[in-house]
């Protein structure tokens, strides 16, 4: 795994718009470098703003959107178009209003497909199976970018410190009992996380200082401080304002943004 690089914006505006290039950037280079890129999603303020970001610039139209295969880190169990499934918010802010192949856009599948919690994990399981080439070396993708928001609690994806998912294996799982609503929630594990090539980590906020300074600790263990365990195989970046990064040894944030 990657040792993390920091990178500290001045606000959670210019951190999304930030973002947005990076993405961009990334997209462009791995499909010209190999023609199709992947890219995993993240809900929360800043990672939509981040898509509405992408969507506002022009530069966006340097991406081939029908080249890109979108996934979620997690989804909540919620019936589709519900305003608090992380795909209805990146639908609205970026995924309507770019040419996308609706069959590169790999959804989570909710209680109105007639599945069950677990079945809806087990089917994005063979889907990342289906998508996983001999090159990966596993049962998942090597995905290209994998954003992950982080929590207060230091939570990544819908795994949160303590639950049960935290010592899953399996690819995706069903979570339970999350201590933020809604209660039951689709989430990757982390070996599906950490076989992604890069992984960048987004925080805003005063509130997610204490989690930041955790998650960049040698001392943090994954299954009370989830966030310490992700970690990209080639790269990690913790994305961060200045308000996140408050608490973090002086030296270990490059700033970006006077």
């Amino acid at each position: 795994m990657s040792v993390p690089n920091v990178v500290v914006h001045r606000d959670a505006d210019v951190l999304a718009k930030a973002v947005a290039a990076r993405i961009i950037t990334r997209l462009v280079d791995v499909q010209s470098a190999r023609g199709s890129a992947s890219l995993v999603l993240t809900g929360g303020t800043v990672g939509i703003a981040t898509l509405a970001a992408i969507a506002e610039t022009p530069a966006r139209d340097a991406v081939d959107w029908r080249k890109l295969d979108i996934w979620w880190g997690d989804e909540r169990f919620l019936p589709s178009g519900d305003k608090e499934r992380n795909e209805t918010g990146a639908r609205e802010a970026l995924l309507d209003h770019v040419d996308l192949d609706p069959e590169r856009v790999h959804v989570m599948r909710g209680p109105d497909s007639g599945m069950t919690a677990e079945e809806s994990a087990d089917a994005y399981a063979q889907e990342l199976r289906k998508a996983a080439r001999p090159e990966d070396h596993g049962p998942v993708p090597s995905f290209d970018v994998m954003l992950l928001g982080m929590g207060p609690d230091s939570h990544v994806a819908s795994l949160f410190p303590g639950n049960p998912a935290v010592y899953d294996t399996r690819p995706v799982v069903a979570v339970h009992g999350s201590p933020k609503p809604p209660p039951v929630r689709i989430s990757m594990t982390f070996p599906t996380l950490q076989a992604s090539r890069e992984v960048w980590v987004v925080a805003a906020g005063e509130e997610k200082a204490g989690a930041v300074r955790l998650a960049l600790s040698e001392d943090s263990g994954r299954m009370q401080v989830p966030a310490a365990g992700a970690r990209g195989r080639q790269r990690t970046l913790f994305l961060l304002d200045r308000a996140s990064a408050a608490k973090i040894p002086p030296g270990l944030g490059r700033i970006a943004s006077p």
